[in-house]
């Protein structure tokens, strides 16, 4: 059985290559294990859907020709309405086809699940206890890719790399709206979205540059979210490493929220030391100082809320940037000049304190005070 299946997979492949010579076949012959075996679930799954389509374009042409008007010895029977082959066979044959498929996709589902720490490097070397993982950080941006490396206290943004054969752990987030993380080469895309942390699992297992990209629509510098990811041997990465840090300045808070602000094509960009905690503050939507976290106010939510003294906390729920003084260009900031928001509270809220001179009314934080850049 394991040799039928491996003939199916290489004429499949060989079908599929054939037909998609003209195409970039990344996705069909990828450098990653992960990849690799969400690409033999494409053949398979296509091969069991052949098995009923195949046959019936082909049975659909024979009827067509054989009872075509000029063939007299066709056999005409006007009469003719059961026949119980014929059901077993219609009814059967696309039921064993429907098994087979939701058992292998079942199957790979579970085996692929993103969130599903790696159990091989490759088909013929397991994970073992002494392997060590790689974490990667990856915050999408409007619109570029920033990745933090909290084991070797590193960041760069549009550019990414790691060892070859060593598991890599992903946390994937966003600062602004939804987005998606895709490296063909290595695995399937994952969503980032604000405020939430999404996980993927994989490995590499061929030294080369691979293109990564985001797969999911964002905005007017779209186009532009494409980065360069580095298969390097242990030596490799371990001198990537140290140019990082031989080239790069300093990431902290003030640096992250000019970073953060709208931009397009942004260069490759090495930060030589990230500091502490700023991926969780990205994370929990509480960068720019005095806002509070997503997990301090789910805390809260937990306790059974804060009371009265909840007044004091509104302020600190801002988390739109869309109230920043310099409100960049795209979806976030319509062509009429006026914010994405009017300032009006919702019918019912009156008891909020009044903004200072020149802020929204309402929310009490004028758009100056929310930009923190203190840094040229």
């Amino acid at each position: 059985m394991p040799r039928l299946m491996q003939l199916i997979r290489r004429l499949s492949a060989l079908v599929l290559l054939l037909a998609l010579s003209g195409c970039d076949l990344v996705v069909m012959s990828p450098s990653g294990d992960i990849a690799m075996q969400q690409r033999d679930l494409i053949i398979v799954s296509t091969v069991l859907m052949l098995l009923i389509i195949i046959p019936v374009i082909c049975l659909t042409l024979y009827f067509a020709w054989h009872y075509r008007r000029s063939n007299t010895d066709a056999k005409y029977d006007p009469e003719w309405h059961h026949s119980t082959r014929l059901e077993v066979v219609i009814w059967s044959a696309p039921l064993a086809i429907i098994i087979a498929l939701g058992a292998v996709t079942w199957i790979s589902t579970h085996k692929l699940d993103p969130y599903r720490p790696l159990d091989r490097i490759d088909a013929a070397r397991p994970v073992t206890a002494e392997t060590k993982p790689i974490t990667i950080e990856v915050v999408a941006l409007d619109w570029k890719w920033l990745f933090l490396y909290p084991e070797q206290g590193i960041a760069t943004v549009n550019e990414i790399a790691a060892p070859i054969d060593t598991p890599i752990e992903f946390k994937i987030t966003g600062a602004s709206v939804m987005n998606s993380f895709y490296i063909p080469a290595l695995a399937g895309q994952i969503y980032a979205m604000p405020g939430m942390q999404t996980k993927l699992h994989a490995v590499m297992n061929k030294e080369g540059v691979y293109e990564g990209f985001s797969a999911n629509y964002s905005g007017d510098g779209f186009s532009g979210m494409r980065f360069k990811f580095h298969g390097l041997s242990n030596d490799g990465f371990n001198e990537w490493v140290q140019r990082v840090k031989g080239q790069g300045t300093a990431l902290n808070r003030d640096a992250y929220l000019k970073l953060e602000q709208p931009s397009s094509r942004v260069p490759v960009t090495y930060y030589a030391n990230v500091e502490n905690g700023l991926y969780d503050a990205i994370l929990n939507l509480c960068v720019r100082a005095g806002q509070m976290c997503m997990n301090e106010m789910m805390h809260i939510d937990m306790m059974g809320g804060a009371g009265v003294e909840s007044h004091e906390n509104r302020e600190r729920l801002e988390y739109d940037t869309r109230w920043s003084a310099q409100a960049g260009p795209g979806a976030t900031y319509p062509a009429t000049g006026h914010g994405a928001k009017t300032g009006q509270e919702a019918e019912g809220i009156n008891d909020a304190p009044a903004a200072p001179e020149g802020g929204h009314e309402g929310h009490g934080v004028a758009p100056d005070q929310l930009n923190t850049n203190t840094k040229p």
